[in-house]
């Protein structure tokens, strides 16, 4: 039972690489998708998955199946479409969720050409859906450090980030640039969704933010709790993900979400805020 469960990661050093890039991903992306989640965000995070697309793609095409040359692409293109969506609504009568999702129908349209007329089927399957056991190196260390940024960052802009969460006109009255957080937040959710790139690609880069963020929103009331359950979450998702992948040969990236998708369902029927049992008791 104990090889079932540790021998695939003593025994490949990809394997390893692939459970590191997971526990990274899982630090960054708890708290930033727990932020989404209590900014009433999740859509626009997807709509911004979407919007790499493009970037990564031109990325592809410069430098191959690099990670530093589609996460920079990608992030380059991520942060303009943040920045538009945010001029548009701030400008025109349209609400900022309806500019990213013009803008991320158009960024998906426009990445899938790209790949499909330069490059082939595997290439825009890997682009898509990621290959998280081709993590090499270079890229652990990418995603470790957009990791460490986030977390530090975070650190610091932790208390006006949550008042402009819960309350943005107090922020504004006291003159606390709630526009500087917000860019500041959009900033970190695009450079967590390049770190998750790799691994899970740009479709399901999400999944690694929302799930286990939407699964602690159903477990723990406190911001700090709801922070460290999203992590957990992640960690364990990729864990079991990866071990899923490993013993029945299925797709990693996918696998990784299933079992999000899993710890999901089950925090529906038994978690102890708003399960589904609790609501039919109310009914």
């Amino acid at each position: 039972m104990i090889d079932l469960f540790f021998s695939p990661f003593l025994d490949y050093i990809f394997l390893r690489r692939a459970l590191m890039a997971c526990l990274a991903l899982a630090l960054g992306c708890g708290p930033v998708g727990v932020l989404l989640v209590l900014r009433r965000m999740s859509l626009m995070g997807d709509a911004l998955a979407h919007a790499l697309l493009p970037g990564a793609a031109l990325g592809f095409l410069i430098g191959g199946l690099s990670l530093p040359a589609m996460g920079l692409g990608g992030f380059l293109v991520g942060f303009l479409v943040a920045l538009l969506a945010g001029a548009i609504s701030r400008f025109t009568i349209l609400n900022e969720d309806a500019s990213f999702a013009g803008f991320y129908l158009i960024s998906l349209a426009i990445g899938v050409l790209i790949v499909s007329t330069q490059g082939n089927q595997v290439d825009l399957m890997h682009i898509l859906f990621g290959t998280i056991l081709a993590v090499d190196s270079m890229s652990l260390l990418i995603v470790t450090s957009i990791t460490t940024f986030t977390l530090f960052v975070l650190a610091l802009i932790y208390r006006p980030l949550l008042i402009e969460c819960f309350d943005p006109g107090f922020l504004r009255v006291i003159g606390g640039r709630g526009s500087l957080y917000h860019s500041l937040f959009l900033i970190l959710v695009a450079l967590n969704l390049v770190a998750a790139f790799q691994a899970l690609g740009t479709l399901m880069a999400l999944g690694m933010m929302m799930l286990p963020a939407v699964s602690s929103r159903l477990w723990a009331r406190h911001v700090w709790s709801l922070f460290l359950l999203s992590s957990f979450f992640a960690v364990i998702s990729g864990y079991f993900g990866l071990l899923l992948s490993y013993h029945l040969e299925w797709p990693s990236g996918p696998s990784i979400i299933l079992v999000a998708g899993v710890i999901y369902g089950v925090s529906l029927l038994i978690a102890p805020f708003g399960t589904l049992k609790q609501q039919q008791g109310m009914a």
